[in-house]
């Protein structure tokens, strides 16, 4: 039965809108409203991590719009995977809000009202976040629908959502341009990070519009090779970035106080020092997890069958 004739209760969905849309929007609302009102003490932290709570306020808005309004049916996709797709990634990016902008803005801000307001933002962060994971846990028993691709396809459809989401953290450190610009092979790094981004973008859009269903073993097997190319692009990544960032002999700092912008330790800005730190570690953690994903693959092409949705 294709996933598609299948739509979730009214009465569900109303329910869902009211008990977690609308605080989802409230928090969301309440942390960039708190950080906005700061001005000049807010900092780039602060207006980054604004700018991840404005988006998580917008998307869950158009989400609940659209299903309050039952305009699902007039999507040329499943709904449902969307969603539960979008509340993965809503959930990780307030958890990585949270986390970022308390260590490295909320602890340098004086004792004050501003420090206060910080604090609350936060604090506001983490609430939707736990209503974000809420809300991926419960849609399959709410909605009770089982043929969802997300949670047909847990671990693969998770991996994804991780691959995509650090590279996504990593884009937002390399906006400082001068970490890789004219150096090749830091820039080498930077499209390594695109390529793969973009690769894992698409194979996760196909999995949600359900292709994988009509070419599964097809599926498989695209999934592998691609997994394998990510795999040994983030391993030349893993190796260059370091080395041209942190080895003396390649003009990299070693030395955190090698970095003039490290000097200030009021701070409320992450150096380049720490930010080329960052991107090490992110693309360290992303290849590990790439190298699930190509474990996950080998493993499904190797028994030669795939999980397949189940007729309800």
């Amino acid at each position: 039965m294709s996933t598609r004739s299948t739509s979730p209760d009214g009465g569900v969905v109303f329910v869902v809108c009211c008990c977690l849309h609308l605080p989802q929007l409230f928090s969301t609302c309440v942390a960039f409203s708190l950080v906005a009102d700061m001005g000049f003490w807010r900092g780039a932290i602060g207006n980054w991590s604004m700018s991840l709570w404005c988006v998580c306020f917008a998307m869950t808005f158009i989400i609940a719009l659209v299903e309050c309004c039952r305009a699902d049916s007039e999507f040329p996709f499943f709904w449902c995977n969307i969603s539960v797709t979008y509340a993965c990634y809503a959930a990780l990016i307030c958890l990585s809000a949270s986390i970022i902008y308390s260590i490295t803005y909320v602890q340098f801000v004086p004792y004050g009202p501003y420090r206060d307001r910080a604090i609350a933002a936060t604090a506001f962060s983490c609430i939707a976040f736990v209503l974000y994971v809420i809300e991926v846990a419960g849609m399959r028993a709410w909605y009770g629908i089982k043929e969802i691709f997300f949670y047909k396809n847990t671990m693969s459809a998770l991996l994804k959502v991780l691959e995509t989401f650090v590279a996504g953290v990593i884009f937002a450190f390399l906006s400082n341009t001068s970490l890789y610009l004219h150096q090749p092979a830091l820039e080498w790094c930077v499209a390594v990070y695109s390529i793969c981004f973009i690769l894992a973008a698409v194979v996760l859009l196909l999995g949600l519009a359900e292709w994988k269903y009509m070419l599964s073993r097809t599926f498989s097997i695209f999934q592998l090779v691609l997994s394998l190319l990510s795999v040994l692009l983030y391993i030349s990544a893993l190796v260059l970035w370091p080395l041209y960032q942190f080895s003396e002999e390649f003009g990299g700092q070693p030395q955190r106080s090698s970095d003039g912008d490290c000097r200030d330790e009021l701070t409320h800005d992450m150096c380049a020092w720490d930010q080329r730190l960052a991107v090490a570690v992110l693309t360290a953690i992303n290849l590990l997890i790439y190298v699930a994903d190509l474990g996950y693959w080998a493993h499904q092409v190797s028994v030669g069958t795939e999980e397949q949705p189940r007729v309800s």
